[in-house]
C-alpha cells in the first residue's frame, strides 16, 4: 500500500512546559517541581503524528532566525518530514508556547506565533505542486486567517480534500469561507466559541455541530475527550466511544487525534474506523508527558492493547 501523502500547512512552536502543583495567584511567585522543553505547535504536532504512523508528510511553515529555527527543521527531518517549504523569516522569533500542566493533567497554554504569522498566500503558491499531489491537506488556525482561506480555495481548485482543525478557536472565522473543507474537527470548547451555543451535554454538542452542517460544512467531527468523538454529517450524528486510560498529560492529544485520523482515513476511506483509531491514539498520547515526545510509532500503536 502506498503511503498516504499528507501536507500540513500550519504552525510550529517550541513548547516550554512547566509542571505545577498549582497555578500562582496574581503577583505570587511559587516553586514549580519540573520543567521540560520540546517541539510543538499544532501543525508540527499533527505532522509528526502522521509521520510516525507511516504517512508521507510534507510541512509548509515558517521558523524564526533564532536558535530554535534550525532545530525545528532538524526535528522535522528526523521524523522523515519534507522540509522544502520550511522557511526562515529574518528578524523574527520562532513561535513559542509556554505550557502549564497541573497535577490532574489539565493544562493552560500561551501562544506566541512569531514567524508563523508570516506564512502567506505566496508561500502556498510556491508549494502548489506538492499540495496538488497530496491525498489530504491538514490545517489549523495558528497562522494568518488570510492564508487559511487562500489555502482552502486553492485546494478546492486542485481537488484536494482539506481537514481544518479550528484551533485555537477564533470567533472571527467566517464559515462561508471554509465550508468546502472535507472535515472540520473542533473540540467542544472550540465548538462553543465558533457557534456561541452551549456544549455541556452530548445533546447540546450535537445541536451545535448540526448548525455547522446547516452552514454548509459537510463533515463535522467534535472531539470530546473522555466522552469520545461525535460525527455530524448532513443532519445525522453518531457518537464514537472513547478509550479509557490513566492520563498524565493531555497536552497535544487533539493534535494526535488529527494526525492519526488523517492517516487512517486516507488509507481506508472509512471515517468511523479512522475516528476509532484516532480516539485510541489520542488516549495513548496522554499516558506520557509532553507533546511530540508522547507520540508512539505505528508498530507500538498497533501492538498496544488498552
Amino acid at each position: 500500500m502506498a503511503k498516504p501523502k499528507i501536507t500540513v500547512v500550519g504552525s510550529n512552536m517550541v513548547d516550554l512546559i512547566t509542571y505545577v502543583d498549582r497555578m500562582p495567584d496574581r503577583g505570587e511567585t511559587i516553586v514549580a517541581p519540573e520543567f521540560s522543553m520540546g517541539f510543538g505547535g499544532k501543525g508540527a504536532n499533527q505532522a509528526v503524528a502522521a509521520a510516525v504512523l507511516g504517512a508521507d508528510v510534507r510541512m509548509v511553515t515558517k521558523v524564526g532566525d533564532d536558535v530554535f529555527g534550525p532545530n525545528t527543521r532538524q526535528n522535522f527531518e528526523s521524523h522523515g518530514i519534507n522540509v522544502d517549504f520550511v522557511d526562515s523569516v529574518p528578524g523574527k522569533s520562532s513561535g513559542v508556547a509556554p505550557i502549564f500542566v497541573e497535577p490532574d493533567s489539565s493544562n493552560s497554554i500561551l501562544i506566541i506565533k512569531g514567524a508563523n504569522e508570516d506564512l502567506s498566500p505566496s508561500d502556498i503558491d510556491r508549494a502548489e505542486t506538492m499540495i496538488g499531489e497530496s491525498d489530504i491537506v491538514v490545517m489549523q488556525l495558528e497562522i494568518s486567517m488570510e492564508t487559511v482561506y487562500y489555502t482552502i480555495d486553492r485546494c478546492r481548485e486542485l481537488e484536494v480534500p482539506v481537514l481544518l482543525n479550528p484551533a485555537p478557536a477564533d470567533p472571527s472565522l467566517e464559515l462561508e469561507k471554509i465550508r468546502t473543507v472535507s472535515f472540520f474537527v473542533p473540540n467542544e470548547s472550540e465548538l462553543k466559541t465558533l457557534t456561541g451555543m452551549a456544549v455541556d451535554t452530548v445533546d447540546e454538542i450535537t445541536a451545535a455541530a448540526r448548525t455547522l452542517n446547516e452552514a454548509g460544512i459537510q463533515n463535522v467531527i467534535v472531539t470530546i475527550g473522555e466522552r469520545g468523538a461525535l460525527v455530524a454529517t448532513n443532519g445525522t450524528t453518531k457518537l464514537i466511544p472513547p478509550v479509557s486510560v490513566s492520563s498524565v498529560d493531555t497536552t497535544g492529544a487533539g493534535d494526535a487525534f488529527v494526525g492519526c485520523f488523517a492517516t487512517y482515513y486516507v488509507e481506508s476511506g472509512n471515517v468511523d474506523l479512522a475516528i476509532e483509531k484516532a480516539n485510541r491514539y489520542a488516549a495513548m498520547s496522554t499516558m506520557k508527558p509532553g507533546t511530540q515526545k508522547s507520540l508512539v510509532t505505528r508498530e507500538v500503536f498497533e501492538k498496544t492493547t488498552l
